[in-house]
Order: C-alpha cells, then sequence, then structure tokens
C-alpha cells in the first residue's frame, strides 16, 4: 500500500501542463517535449472532452491525465482549466505560451480557422461551424461559443477573442504569483525562451532555437 501511494505521488509530479490559447506556438512545444522523450497526451481524445471543460466536470479530465506525461491545448488550454489541475496535481509545472501581442494572436487564430473551416480567406461562418466535422460534428460551433461566448452573427468578434485572450494570460499570472516555480511564460520566437524551458524542464538543450515544425510566417 506504501508503495501505491509513493507511485502516485511520482506520477503527481511529472505531469506538465501546456495552458497557452492555441495558437500561441502550442505545437511548438509539443515538438520541444517529444524531443526530451516525454509522453504526450492523445491530442484526439483530450479535445472531445470540450463538453466536460464546459459542464466544469474535471474529474473526466484528470481521469484522461492518467493517460500520459504531458498535455497541451483543448481542454488543457481552456480557461480556468490550469486552476483545477494545479489543486490535483499540486507539483506539475505548467507553461503559458503567448504571442508578441493580442492583435497578432488573433490574426493567427482566425486565418487558421478560416483554412480548417472555411475557404481559407474569410472567417467561418456558422453554419460552417456547425457543419464541421472536426473531432465530431459542430464541435468547432461549440468551441468558439463556449469558450468566447460571441454572438451567432458575429462569432469572431475582434474584441471580444481580445479581451477573452488576455483575461486568460493575466489569470494564470495572478494565479501563479505566490508559486512563481510552477509557471514559465513563454513566446517561442524569443530564442531565449527555448533555453528558458529547457531549465524549467530540468533537460539540456538540443538545438539552439526552438524546433519548428510545419512553421508558415504564423502558425506555430
Amino acid at each position: 500500500m506504501l508503495n501505491n501511494i509513493k507511485n502516485l505521488g511520482k506520477k503527481k509530479q511529472n505531469k506538465i501542463f501546456c495552458i497557452g490559447f492555441n495558437k500561441t506556438g502550442t505545437t511548438t512545444i509539443k515538438k520541444v517535449l517529444k524531443d526530451f522523450n516525454i509522453k504526450l497526451g492523445n491530442q484526439k481524445e483530450a479535445e472531445v472532452l470540450l463538453p466536460n471543460w464546459y459542464d466544469r466536470d474535471f474529474k473526466a479530465i484528470f481521469n484522461y491525465v492518467k493517460s500520459a506525461t504531458a498535455f497541451q491545448d483543448i481542454p488543457f488550454s481552456l480557461p480556468y482549466t490550469f486552476i483545477a489541475l494545479e489543486q490535483e496535481f499540486p507539483n506539475a509545472k505548467f507553461i503559458l505560451t503567448v504571442r508578441d501581442n493580442e492583435e497578432q494572436w488573433y490574426n493567427s487564430i482566425s486565418k487558421f480557422h478560416s483554412k480548417l473551416w472555411s475557404d481559407g480567406i474569410s472567417i467561418p461562418q456558422i453554419e460552417e461551424l456547425k457543419n464541421a466535422t472536426y473531432r465530431y460534428k459542430g464541435l468547432a460551433y461549440e468551441y468558439i461559443k463556449q469558450v468566447y461566448n460571441t454572438p451567432d452573427e458575429d462569432l469572431y468578434n475582434k474584441s471580444i477573442l481580445m479581451k477573452t485572450y488576455n483575461n486568460h494570460n493575466s489569470l494564470v499570472k495572478d494565479y501563479f504569483r505566490a508559486h512563481q516555480e510552477k509557471l514559465i511564460v513563454i513566446n517561442t520566437s524569443n530564442k531565449a525562451d527555448y533555453f528558458r524551458l529547457c531549465d524549467f524542464l530540468k533537460e539540456k538543450p538540443l538545438h539552439d532555437n526552438f524546433p519548428w515544425e510545419n512553421k508558415t510566417s504564423d502558425i506555430k
């Protein structure tokens, strides 16, 4: 019994959560973690937990976390998830990825969603999101409505999305201000942040900068 308790504690100590919004360099962080042979959660399985996040059913998310060591994107990047995770896994490490500014982030996510669910030029419309079969039909629409709470007639309202992005980042930083050793804030466009991240993870750098996969001008 005692050994089981010790093993459980070790599992909790090893968790790493990337809690930056989508399109803030999370794919780059995923590559860094893979390079260090850190086991990553299955993103397809994680993203279908969006309804659980909306219902604040964090028990389902905790159960999923048993499957690996590191996790990113939905539902881990969504507001408030990090609070529940820190309470459940008090020895975990948290990585907040950010862009240079909120407008850069907005342009990136709206362009990316257009490529996923529209014509690659225009912002997706309500019917396109509702009919998108990404993970399951309607998840794209649920994501926009549940995370950003925008009106149907203006789903990608720029001011609302940017405010939500800024609020999330501010809340994360404020929440961890008494335990700054648990959090690192990373901008993958800054070379020095790669070495800061390696130090935070207690890993020896393998590159001289962030290793990008599928790099484009605004998507990482």
